[in-house]
């Protein structure tokens, strides 16, 4: 865990002996979910570095502790009132109970925009498997899937626009270039079974 909470300057008093808990993905940054905790949930935590919460209905809650859908605590911020925690975690499977990987559902992955681009990616991609022969025009995500030398050539391609737009000092296309070289490297990494958690698990790991 990168930063310790000290529960003794948390304000429990605020809210009726709880405060909240905003659950994020440390590595995308998507909120995952939105819950309470009180002094024990918190003390579980720090003790087992995986998140527990305080539920009104069943009281401590040791999240995933029946699903397997751990969260595995990075770090936990108290904002400026003290009332409400930041925690940043590492999930180990969907953190709602309907299977979604946010119980805010689709919208809180949009926030982000290389999941998003990667989640489109893998839709073009299942879209293939489920009707390899299916009518219609393919789009040019499942072009380049569906063809290695094709997407290996753009690959390169986009490369080289990018370099070019660097040594022109062209700051305008240089950020275009590089979206489009993000875009064509994710569907290369789709083509080859990975994903962007890949990318981000190995810079969270560089990072230290």
């Amino acid at each position: 865990m990168t930063t310790l909470l000290d529960l003794d300057s948390l304000n429990f008093t605020k809210g009726n002996g709880l405060v909240t808990v905003v659950t994020q993905d440390a590595n995308s940054g998507v909120v995952l979910m939105v819950a309470h905790a009180d002094r024990e949930a918190l003390e579980h935590t720090l003790r087992t570095g995986e998140m527990h919460y305080h539920s009104r209905s069943r009281g401590l809650w040791h999240k995933g502790g029946t699903s397997g859908n751990v969260q595995r605590v990075v770090s936990l911020t108290a904002d400026c009132d003290r009332d409400a925690v930041l925690a940043r975690v590492l999930p180990a499977g969907p953190a709602c109970h309907e299977g979604t990987t946010s119980c805010f559902r689709e919208e809180a992955l949009r926030a982000e925009v290389f999941g998003a681009l990667d989640a489109t990616i893998a839709a073009r991609q299942a879209a293939i498997a489920a009707a390899p022969a299916a009518e219609g025009k393919p789009s040019y995500t499942q072009k380049l899937l569906s063809d290695r030398n094709l997407r290996l050539k753009k690959l390169g391609e986009e490369a080289v626009e990018l370099a070019t737009a660097c040594v022109d000092g062209d700051r305008a296309r240089a950020a275009e270039e590089v979206a489009d070289l993000v875009y064509h490297a994710l569907v290369a990494l789709r083509a080859v079974g990975g994903s962007v958690d890949d990318v981000r698990s190995v810079l969270a790991a560089r990072a230290g």
